[in-house]
């Protein structure tokens, strides 16, 4: 299982504010290997870096959030991505879901205390998997 320090992120906005703002973030949480892109054909060519996270802005020039979503999933489905989006259209939340999102996050007052909040639930996520993982081998192993 990989640290906090070790997971591989990637953020991609086309507002270098806030693309900048939750790098600062993610690093004051502790998190080292933060890369940023300012549209998503950049994080696109990009995927063989093998992040294990992705925050996704949705309104992006030349490809929105979501047609990078389907490139990112059909790439590798294991990656978890992140929507922060300032559209607080309930159908573009539940688009993102549908094409394999992991959350959805609204910008503004509260989006850092989010990413918080969803960095916890997948490293959550993580330790159980490899947990699982973990105990399969020993199934196979041992019977």
């Amino acid at each position: 299982m990989e640290t906090a320090a070790h997971l591989k992120i990637f953020v991609v906005d086309d507002d270098l504010f806030s693309l900048n703002m939750y790098q600062q973030h993610l690093s004051n949480l502790g998190f080292e290997n933060v890369k940023t892109f300012d549209n998503g054909t950049a994080c696109l060519l990009c995927l063989t870096e093998q992040p294990d996270i992705i925050f996704l802005d949705h309104g992006m020039d030349i490809l929105n959030g979501v047609e990078v979503l389907k490139k990112i999933k059909r790439f590798n489905p294991d990656i978890y991505v992140v929507f922060i989006s300032g559209q607080a259209d309930v159908l573009t939340a539940v688009n993102s879901l549908k094409f394999g999102a992991f959350d959805y996050i609204k910008k503004g007052e509260d989006d850092l205390r989010m990413i918080e909040k969803v960095m916890e639930k997948i490293q959550e996520i993580m330790v159980l998997m490899q947990k699982k993982k973990k105990g399969l081998l020993k199934k196979l192993f041992t019977a």
